[in-house]
């Protein structure tokens, strides 16, 4: 390393948030820039240690130590080709993962981390203002075609992937533009569409091919596409929304998350506008602005549903989890290296809204009209595994607007599924074999379809990890690296 001692001597620094005040206005990123030198600095904390448990902790196996150096060396050009060598788009990443490698680095075991989220974002940034980031195109092509179905991370990643190996990939989406869940469900304060954009000009310099308001199962059979290619992917993620069953869910001004996020995208963009004082535009069909919303679901979705209703305008906003208040340090049952589930702040978190936490919702309650007014919860406890109520504890919340942020259970059972005849594993997400294969010869699933709703760093693993395996199973040989198993898990308890 180049400094061996930069552990020792630099102390953890974070780039700075733009002022709360300021960054609620408009719908930007929320972290200022970080000087170059600092950055430099930070990655100079990167120990020369034995075993780098980063590598265990990332599910890409990112070669961590190494680019961390090459960008304390100033080395850029050779930062980003260890980096992409690895992560096909580390400035989604950089962007979105919670960063398990931080919570599996070496100097966390009785220290602070070093910033490695933070470094690989302003090594392929900086790639990208220095024109580093070029197509890499096929010297020729094999003549084999693959569909890909779905445009999330997964179906990105297997898509380059397969693009740069030679084959002719057609990348399918039916919403109307490509991107999956990072357009429509992620907040443009956390990740601007214009990078998306930025790497989707990227795969077609490439060669990939889109296809958007293309519903595979209703606009395409299976038949379709199996007599046009010769292998499938299926990355449709597990869009399929958990529910809660309770008196009154069919009241007015209850939605789910995904109901809800992706008319905030909207907004961001200018489509749409949830304040009546902006007449021009038309009004955003599902918003925010002057209610008394109730989150529920205590996870990420659920703090960008937060950040989201705040930048709207929303009078109060109560984000309520079933589960206990996490501790600030590690819960003995979760050592070092694996990602504990501690108390965590988000920049959502920063700009209002209050967190209330061992709480169960058991009625909502409407007005004469039909309209949400109010929920009902009880504080709970944990026993035997199960939530159970305690006694009088009820109370209600005034709440004009709910929304649902629980989490996945799969995905969605659509026609898609049912025409290629797939099986579901016990979970209800797509069976498949070692090689990612489903029950159908020459259909493979990868991604939240295949293992259930996770991280983003685990969409790209498995996307990677797949494309490796068409392409074995296409020519009888690959180069692609294959990161993961699909058997493979992550590093906690």
């Amino acid at each position: 390393m180049g400094d061996y001692r930069g552990f020792l001597k630099v102390n953890r620094q974070t780039p700075t948030r733009r002022p709360v005040d300021i960054r609620i206005q408009d719908w930007k990123e929320v972290y200022n820039p970080q000087d170059i030198n600092e950055l430099k600095a930070q990655a100079s904390r990167c120990m020369d240690c034995g075993i780098p448990f980063c590598h265990s902790g990332c599910p890409l196996g990112n070669i961590i130590p190494d680019w961390n150096d090459l960008m304390y060396r100033g080395d850029k050009r050779e930062a980003i080709a260890r980096l992409h060598a690895t992560n096909n788009f580390p400035e989604f990443t950089g962007r979105l993962c919670p960063a398990p490698c931080e919570t599996a680095c070496v100097v966390g075991i009785n220290g602070d981390p070093v910033t490695i989220k933070q470094i690989e974002l302003r090594t392929i940034e900086e790639a990208f203002a220095n024109d580093i980031v070029e197509p890499m195109i096929a010297d020729r092509l094999t003549g084999k075609t693959i569909a890909v179905i779905g445009s999330g991370p997964a179906g990105l990643a297997a898509a380059q992937q397969l693009t740069r190996a030679g084959h002719t990939v057609v990348v399918y989406e039916r919403a109307d533009k490509v991107g999956g869940l990072l357009r429509y469900g992620i907040p443009e304060f956390k990740m601007e569409k214009s990078i998306l954009d930025r790497r989707i000009y990227q795969m077609q310099e490439e060669g990939v091919r889109f296809r958007t308001k293309v519903n595979v199962g209703v606009d395409i059979t299976a038949d379709e596409l199996a007599a046009r290619y010769d292998a499938i992917l299926l990355t449709i993620g597990a869009t399929n929304w958990r529910d809660i069953e309770v008196k009154g869910r069919e009241l007015k001004g209850i939605y789910q998350a995904m109901e809800y996020l992706p008319w905030g995208n909207k907004e961001a963009h200018g489509l749409y506008s949830s304040k009546p004082e902006n007449s021009q535009k038309p009004e955003t069909p599902i918003n925010a602005y002057g209610k008394e919303v109730v989150i529920l679901g205590g996870g990420d979705t659920g703090a960008d549903c937060l950040g989201t209703a705040i930048r709207q305008g929303a009078k109060k906003v109560t984000q309520i989890e079933i589960m206990p208040l996490p501790n600030d340090e590690r819960p003995s049952n979760q050592p070092w290296p694996t990602y504990p589930m501690i108390y965590r702040v988000s920049s959502a978190h920063e700009e209002g809204g209050e967190r209330l936490y061992s709480l169960s919702t058991s009625e909502f309650i409407g007005d004469e009209q039909g309209n949400l007014k109010a929920i009902k919860v009880d504080e709970v406890k944990m026993e035997n595994g199960k939530f159970i109520p305690i006694p009088n504890s009820a109370k209600e919340i005034k709440c004009e607007m709910a929304l649902l942020a629980m989490g996945f259970v799969g995905p969605e059972k659509s026609p898609l599924i049912s025409d290629f005849g797939l099986e579901l594993d016990n979970r209800g997400n797509i069976k498949r074999a070692d090689n990612f294969e489903t029950n159908v010869e020459n259909v493979f699933v990868a991604g939240d379809a295949g293992r259930g709703q996770s991280l983003i760093v685990w969409a790209i693993a498995e996307g990677r990890s797949a494309a490796s395996a068409i392409d074995q199973y296409l020519m009888g040989e690959t180069q692609l690296p294959a990161p993961i198993s699909p058997t493979a898990r992550p590093l906690t308890v």
